[in-house]
């Protein structure tokens, strides 16, 4: 829960087995990832949620001042991210969920104006996207 939003209450009322699930709440991109990996080659989980990629901040950028550039950090931490647990993810059968955000485009004259975040790799790496 990169976006430190669940509500264990709500989740209870719609159903979810809050006893049987295991939630982290990283501070950084790169912790949440990390403990991703770990989950997935330790064999004991057989679905992990990431809510949300857009959340998943590069430790530099939370460290750096308001306003600082950060261009494609966030995607070169998707990028690596994605390359180093694809072969676990397949290996322990382990589904991996990641929920993200649509954006907007600026000055798209055609075509959809709509993106999401963390860079291309997550698109190529999907085998579903809804």
């Amino acid at each position: 829960d990169a976006e430190h939003a669940l509500d264990p209450e709500y989740a209870k009322k719609l159903g979810v087995d809050t006893d049987a699930l295991l939630v982290s709440q990283p501070d950084t991109g790169e912790q949440a990832l990390e403990i991703m990996d770990m989950l997935i080659r330790s064999g004991a989980i057989d679905v992990i949620v990431v809510d949300s990629v857009a959340a998943l901040v590069p430790k530099a950028e939370i460290e750096g001042e308001m306003g600082d550039s950060h261009v494609g950090l966030q995607a070169r931490l998707m990028s690596q991210a994605l390359r180093k647990i694809t072969g676990a993810l397949n290996s322990s059968g382990t589904t991996a969920i990641f929920i993200n955000q649509l954006r907007e485009k600026i000055g798209v004259m055609f075509g959809s104006p709509e993106t999401t975040t963390g860079g291309k790799a997550l698109k190529f790496y999907a085998s579903v996207r809804l």
